[in-house]
């Protein structure tokens, strides 16, 4: 699958004249907890030529392609996820520290991750990660039973909500690092179930463990009500418009 994703990478940026600077994947094989049925989800970073950004007409900052049972490819413009770094939006931060690369210009990844340090704003973060907990948890039925998929959905983002409460740094993609901020005996039970979910369908349903519900549910209201005390942050662009002129010039056909 690897090579067809990197031809189909090359494939676009052909038909799109555009350049891709860096390409990951997202989604469940990025956070590293995949099931069988899990498909590949490929996220890209590009830019285009000069002229397409001296236009006083608005531009597609985006590129989207028809979704099939095993490959999803979606592409943002470099001014897009810049904008977006901007406002601490977490998506990008995710994507540069995606375990699995297709693509890279070199240097492009680490100096973009960098600046990234310098746009973290954790009221931001934390919300957006418990937005996510919070739609995954209202899936459960009975009380106590949820999709195997779900659960991760209230799990990672949960984690990564503490972890930017309690490190004050960007949350890892990857779900090994947020599994250390758990006390050990529910630490070992998400443990085995990843290795359950690795075997079986995304519409599995589960019961979650009391013990590991009463955690989840204080360290939802934990975060929440941190983050409601956190003080407004707003960032400059400077850095960003010059990573962004200087990209783009270096990339210029």
């Amino acid at each position: 699958m690897k090579t067809t994703i990197i031809n189909k990478l090359k494939e676009i940026e052909i038909t799109n004249n555009i350049k891709i600077l860096f390409a990951c994947e997202s989604g469940s094989r990025g956070w590293e907890f995949p099931s069988p049925d899990s498909d590949y989800d490929v996220r890209f970073i590009y830019v285009g030529p000069l002229n397409f950004y001296l236009s006083v007409l608005e531009k597609d900052d985006h590129l989207g392609f028809p979704i099939n049972d095993e490959l999803d490819i979606y592409g943002w413009d470099l001014r897009k996820v810049l904008k977006l770094i901007k406002k601490s939006n977490t998506t990008p931060f995710e994507w540069l520290q995606s375990p699995i690369v297709y693509s890279e210009q070199e240097n492009f990844k680490n100096d973009l991750w960098q600046l990234c340090q310098s746009y973290f704003y954790r009221k931001t973060n934390i919300n957006h990660y418990l937005g996510i907990a919070h739609g995954a948890l209202a899936t459960i039925v009975n009380e106590d039973e949820i999709k195997i998929k779900k659960l991760f959905y209230v799990l990672r983002p949960l984690l990564s909500a503490k972890w930017c409460l309690d490190k004050e740094t960007i949350a890892p993609m990857t779900i090994g690092p947020l599994l250390t901020l758990m006390p050990e005996n529910l630490k070992v039970m998400v443990e085995e179930l990843i290795a359950l979910k690795a075997e079986l369908a995304e519409s599995f349903m589960v019961k979650i463990d009391s013990n590991l519900k009463i955690y989840i549910n204080e360290q939802f209201e934990i975060c929440r009500n941190a983050a409601m005390k956190l003080p407004k942050e707003s960032f400059e662009a400077e850095m960003l418009d010059t990573f962004f002129r200087n990209t783009i010039m270096s990339y210029d056909n």
